[in-house]
């Protein structure tokens, strides 16, 4: 689990996050959503360390991050996998050394135990047998589950997703939301995802956070999203602009 209290950052005088409190919890997809410059892309990356809060803490499983030495956040980062908007592949690389990578920065495996740990990732994300080809040879959709399959080499706590969704057809982004949802069931991770989809949030939110003007607006899930129309005008608004 991964809780927020008392988050605050800004930016000069600009207020981005006021006052986060949240809980994001494992077993589940976690769905953060808002309009663009809300503080939903803040949030993730003073969860994930990339930005320091001015006020707050962020805990990982009662592990204070703020607190942190180089080693502790060194641990911290090996459970972490990421899967960013535009893939982030290496164009250089295979898709089988661009699933290594992680293993080879972050592990003492040895080669042979490396490659079958890149063939379980490409079992669990259904890309059999297709070590050899480089991410120009392959669709947007095969690039997002080799992103996935990458950020889940490690044996991961949490897996951290910017729009999942981005750039790709509303079928392939389907196959994508139940892949994410059986790998975080699976896994048994936490699973936080940054999603303009609305779709996606629909079908598989089922906790969702909205955020409002840099402060929490709602939290419920996806069961409860009409009566949450109902006591949020600011979150009717943002579903009736997104679709």
């Amino acid at each position: 689990m991964i809780e927020v209290e008392g988050l605050y950052k800004s930016f000069n005088d600009k207020h981005v996050l006021n006052d986060i409190n949240l809980k994001f919890e494992p077993g589940k997809p976690n769905l953060v959503i808002g309009s663009s410059g809300s503080g939903k892309s803040v949030l993730l990356k003073c969860l994930v360390g990339l930005l320091q809060p001015d006020t707050g803490n962020i805990r990982y499983d009662n592990r204070l991050l703020g607190t942190m030495d180089y080693k502790e956040r060194q641990i911290l980062r090996r459970e972490i996998g990421m899967l960013f908007q535009n893939n982030a592949l290496f164009d250089s690389l295979t898709v089988e050394e661009n699933i290594e990578f992680p293993l080879k920065m972050f592990s003492d495996l040895k080669a042979s135990d490396r490659i079958a740990r890149v063939n379980e990732c490409l079992a669990k994300v259904n890309l059999v047998n297709c070590n050899s080809k480089y991410p120009s040879e392959i669709s947007g959709g095969m690039k997002k589950r080799v992103g996935i399959a990458r950020a889940i080499a490690l044996p991961i706590k949490y897996l951290f997703c910017d729009e999942p969704n981005s750039g790709l057809d509303p079928l392939t982004s389907r196959v994508i939301d139940d892949l994410l949802v059986q790998i975080t069931e699976d896994l048994g991770i936490t699973t936080v995802i940054n999603s303009h989809d609305m779709k996606t949030v629909a079908d598989i939110g089922h906790k969702i956070i909205f955020i409002y003007q840099g402060k929490v607006g709602w939290v419920g899930s996806n069961d409860h999203l009409e009566r949450g129309y109902d006591e949020n005008p600011a979150l009717s608004a943002f579903f009736k602009a997104s679709f």
